[in-house]
């Protein structure tokens, strides 16, 4: 319910955010409270549906409503695997592409009726040309668009759509590891940002899971959308002197395995304690291990561009190593607890979006 009581508030943002996984609404969650904590007199509804109780717990503030309306159909995977399903692909994406004049209708109705003074993408391709028909400013935030994500993926018919979407962008903000250089218009380049940590609860962390300090701690997670895959017969778990610790989808018990709990919002801090992160490419949690000085172990998916891009980015600044799925099936980690390095030169740079965001408003 879009809360119309807003007189005491400055101005108002649409924030539209991708319906696939966490990543996009946990940095997405990164910059609203950056918003709010420096111009507290905004007004931000997030159109969105997939995450909307992690987003109502993570921005529990009046200065936020949520209006549920779907924004994207994300990637499928093929079964026991993550590689993409490009036949289920197609067909969820002609179907969320039916309709398409009228809901530009929808949301070009919705932005004036609300009076919206700017758009934010991370990344839908539904608000921009709705923004344009209305007179209103639109920026898009992504180290992708789904336009070059689904290159390799769908034909190009299909991609024209998504272009002529995107080319409506007033401005597209580009963050680390992006290939999006093809479009035209107003582009500005940043690094890496994430929610920020709180250094108490990450010693309590720490505590629990690795009281004596002597031991490797893991963050093992494949992203919230991938829960189709078994992982209990993997030797990683069988790392000497390691500890793990699970994404709440990952199906794994052991007394060296600790899962985060399913209604927490703040997993930062998880990624924080870690000396290791395994994962998929999904730039939200590299982001998170970067900026919080924490090796990578990527592991790879062909047909990904954007996997592609972020992984080339990770090995041309040495952040991390890559390895193949079926190369993983075999793997244990057997280098010995890594001394944690002082900085790897990245920092968290959500103030200088935040503070590029607001020039467009004020």
């Amino acid at each position: 319910m879009v809360n119309r009581n807003r007189r005491n508030f400055k101005k108002t943002i649409a924030y539209y955010i991708s319906d696939y996984g966490y990543g996009h609404a946990a940095r997405s969650v990164a910059i609203i409270r950056e918003l709010l904590e420096k111009e507290p007199f905004l007004y931000i509804i997030i159109c969105h549906t997939f995450a909307i109780p992690f987003l109502k717990n993570s921005l529990p503030f009046k200065q936020v409503s949520i209006r549920e309306v779907s924004t994207d159909i994300g990637y499928f995977l093929k079964k026991q695997s993550l590689e993409p399903d490009k036949a289920k692909l197609k067909e969820s994406f002609d179907i969320f592409f039916k309709d398409w004049k009228s809901k530009m209708e929808k949301e070009e109705d919705f932005l004036i009726s609300n009076k919206v003074d700017i758009v934010i993408s991370d990344i839908s391709p539904l608000p921009f040309e709705a923004a344009t028909k209305a007179g209103i400013p639109s920026i898009g935030i992504s180290n992708f668009t789904w336009y070059s994500a689904y290159e390799l993926l769908l034909d190009k018919e299909r991609l024209e759509r998504l272009k002529q979407a995107y080319e409506r962008m007033t401005s597209f903000f580009l963050l680390a590891g992006n290939n999006e250089r093809n479009w035209l218009g107003d582009k500005r380049d940043f690094s890496f940002f994430s929610r920020k940590i709180e250094d108490e609860k990450v010693e309590e962390i720490l505590d629990k899971v690795n009281p004596s300090r002597k031991k490797t701690v893991i963050f093992f997670g494949l992203g919230m959308k991938i829960n189709h895959i078994n992982v209990s017969s993997l030797p990683i778990w069988d790392s000497k002197d390691c500890v793990f610790i699970v994404s709440s989808n990952v199906r794994m018990e052991g007394d060296n395995v600790f899962s985060i709990p399913a209604d927490e919002t703040e997993s930062q801090h998880y990624i924080a304690a870690s000396d290791l992160v395994i994962t998929k490419a999904g730039w939200g949690t590299v982001s998170e291990a970067v900026i919080y000085d924490v090796p990578l172990l990527l592991l790879n998916r062909d047909g990904m561009k954007e996997d592609q891009n972020t992984i080339a980015f990770v090995l041309k600044h040495a952040l991390g190593e890559v390895m193949e799925w079926e190369e993983f099936l075999d793997f244990r980690y057997e280098r010995g607890k890594r001394e944690r390095k002082t900085s790897n030169g990245f920092r968290n740079q959500v103030d200088v979006i935040v503070d590029e965001l607001l020039l467009f408003l004020f």
